[in-house]
This record gives C-alpha cells, structure tokens and sequence, in this order.
C-alpha cells in the first residue's frame, strides 16, 4: 500500500509491505475468505463443487452446511452438537454474533411453520417503493404493460441516469424471490446506458405492482418430492433492436421453485425451431449445475429429469441426431414420412403452464448421466414405439 500520512521517506517510489490484511483493501475480502476458510477446513468442512460459498461436512448418522457470504454465515443441519462446536470454534477465532434461528438474511425474510418455509423480500420492496416516493401511488394489476414495446432511443432522453440505474439495480435483487418481475427487469436492465421516458414509466408500473403485493415470494413446503424437472421456452425475435430472442427456463424441485432465468440469446436465431433448441441447451445446463448441487447435499438423483418444452420442432431436433445443422436455419412446417406420408404428431414433450399435463406414456425425458463430468443429454420418449418411428424422420425439404 503507499505510505500513510505521518511516514515518510527519503525515495518517492516506497510502499509499504503488509505482513496482515487491511479493511478496505482491494484483496481484503480475498484474504479474509481464505482465513475463514482454512479455520473451518481445520473442523473437517470442503468446499462443494457446485458452489465454491458451500461448506459441507457429513458422516454416516450427521450432515452439516455452511453458507457463506462475506462475513454472513447460514448454518444448518441434523447434529445440534456439530452446530454447536461449529459456532464455538468461530467465537473463538473471530468473535462472532448468533442471531439464533434465521428470520432475516442479507434482505431475506424466512418464516418457518409445521406446513413448510416461506422466503420473501417484503421489507426491502417496501423501502424500494418509499424510496421512489411511490406509497400513495395506485396499485397495478400486472408489472408490464403489453401494448408497450422497449426499445433503445425512441422517445425523449430520461433526465436522472444514475436514479434509473439505482432502481433497476434494486430491483434485480429483488428478482431473487419474484420471479414474476424476473422478465421485465431483463428487458430494462438493456437500457441502463441510454435510457429514456418510457423506460422510467416501466419501472415505475413494476414498483406499482409490487406494492400491490409487497410480500410475494417462494414457498417451500415440508411434504415434497425432492425430483427436478425443468421448463423451457423462448420468445422468438422479441428485441426490436437486434432481433435477438429471449430464453426463459424454470427449474422445479417437485412443486418448489428453486431456480429460473431470463436471458437474451447471444446470437441471432433465424427460426422458432432454433431459439426453442437454445432454450433447451441452457435449461440442460441449469440443470446439470443443480444435480451436481444436489449430489453435494446427499440427495443424488436415481432417475432421469422431466424437461418440458412447448415446441415440437425443437423436440424433434434434440431427439434425432441425424437431422442436418441446416435445419436450423429453416421454419419447420411439417414432417413427413419416408414414403410420404403425414406422419402422426406424437405425445407432446410439454405443455406450457395452464394446460392438461401428459400422461405417464406421453412424457419426454431427458436421459442424464449424473455422474459423469460431461454432461450427455439426449431426449428419448418413454413409448419404444415412438422411437422406431422418429428415427425414420427426415428433414423436409422446402
């Protein structure tokens, strides 16, 4: 570091060598992750592979986590004594504060009840809504308006940058437990650079839903089937300045929400076909970090994960290999037998959020291999009969 006031020195160019950490450094929070972590190496902790913030410790009768975040700590597990030898060897190496059971976490609000936990962010969407001076304003029913289309320079310059950028900062904390602003925060994050009027308006309609319901969030009940599956779906074409699509994925845990993204695709997809089948990539990818995550909590997976898409073309696409890349780059209108004729639509993969889900014989899996480091998925159907025939499918010609 360079010299403080009061030291100095005969040469311009002398600093001074650190033998301990300073607050405030730039390598401060590295060095004081690397203290906290070598202490609680020493107890028998390792770091999960998925989540470098995890601390794991278990044996055949106990299990033990630890969830890091600077110098914020959740523990949990089913050994009161290894919790309590935990917090006492923390005291004593850093003198820290138990707050007893979690009630409140880094803006987090947990409730516990004999039906299941509750998590949401009431609080700091409330101080979010005083803060933009918007308590008295009406409540709307729906945080985007759909008549109104985003786009980059189109309407008078917005005044106060820095205040817009501020609000959609806060708000994509808030996305942690409202996954239904989670689409309309991505779409204004675009426009932090140059943002104009109507880009305000939009944030001021989400701050008007929230106060509508400021204390929404996720709810994880006791009784669960602890078995993944994901959702996946993409908003083709949707960027009015790039023409860019949007994927959207959803990840459950049974009926708990654990995991769900909105993202603009990296590249341009020339057709429905190909921005669904990225969609899908993406998904298997969440879903590969959330197995490896789960391999790390003792709950590793013994059957194959459900993903549900919504497009027949992309569903096809995934299950046959043999279908040319250029298909891609193509509208897939229909397909057609060898011999020419129409071929019969098989049992949908998915079917989007409202509709009749499938039965057991119309359900499309996704085969995984959990415990390999190269994650292979393919989509196979659960009817044998199904498979004979989509092998026979060929790319139509147009």
């Amino acid at each position: 570091m360079i010299l403080p006031p009061g030291v100095s020195s005969n040469k311009s160019n002398h600093i001074c060598k650190l033998n301990k950490s300073l607050y405030g450094l730039k390598q401060a929070s590295r060095q004081w992750n690397a203290k906290l972590l070598s202490s609680l190496f020493t107890l028998g902790y390792h770091q999960s592979a998925a989540d470098s913030s995890l601390l794991i410790r278990s044996s055949s009768h106990s299990f033990t986590s630890l969830l890091i975040y600077v110098d914020d700590i959740v523990l949990t597990g089913n050994d009161i004594q290894e919790i309590d030898r935990v917090k006492h060897h923390l005291d004593a190496a850093f003198r820290i504060k138990d707050l007893g059971h979690l009630r409140f976490f880094l803006g987090f609000e947990v409730a516990i009840s004999s039906s299941g936990l509750i998590i949401n962010q009431r609080k700091y969407a409330l101080e979010l809504i005083a803060d933009a001076g918007l308590l008295a304003s009406k409540p709307a029913s729906t945080p985007m308006d759909p008549s109104v289309k985003l786009q980059k320079e189109h309407g008078n310059p917005y005044s106060d940058i820095a205040a817009y950028r501020r609000l959609v900062g806060r708000l994509l904390y808030l996305t942690n437990t409202r996954p239904d602003i989670n689409f309309v925060v991505q779409q204004l994050t675009q426009f932090v650079a140059k943002p104009i009027e109507t880009h305000y308006q939009a944030v001021v309609r989400i701050l008007r839903y929230l106060k509508a319901s400021p204390s929404k969030g996720l709810f994880f009940p006791v009784q669960n089937d602890l078995t993944p599956s994901g959702f996946a779906n993409a908003d083709w074409a949707c960027c009015i300045d790039t023409r860019r699509s949007v994927s959207g994925l959803s990840v459950f845990l049974g009926s708990s929400l654990v995991s769900w993204k909105t993202k603009k695709q990296t590249t341009v997809s020339r057709s429905s076909s190909e921005a669904e089948y990225r969609a899908l990539a993406n998904l298997a990818c969440e879903l590969q970090w959330i197995s490896f995550l789960l391999r790390d909590l003792q709950l590793p997976l013994t059957k194959s994960i459900p993903v549900f898409c919504d497009s027949q073309s992309a569903i096809y696409l995934a299950h046959n290999p043999t279908f040319h890349e250029r298909t891609l780059l193509h509208s897939m209108k229909e397909c057609k037998w060898d011999d020419g004729k129409k071929m019969i639509q098989p049992p949908m993969f998915v079917v989007p959020t409202g509709r009749k889900k499938p039965s057991a014989n119309q359900r499309w899996e996704i085969s995984n291999v959990l415990d390999e480091f190269i994650f292979d998925i393919t989509i196979i159907a659960t009817d044998s009969s199904n498979n004979a025939r989509l092998r026979s499918l060929h790319r139509s010609t147009y």
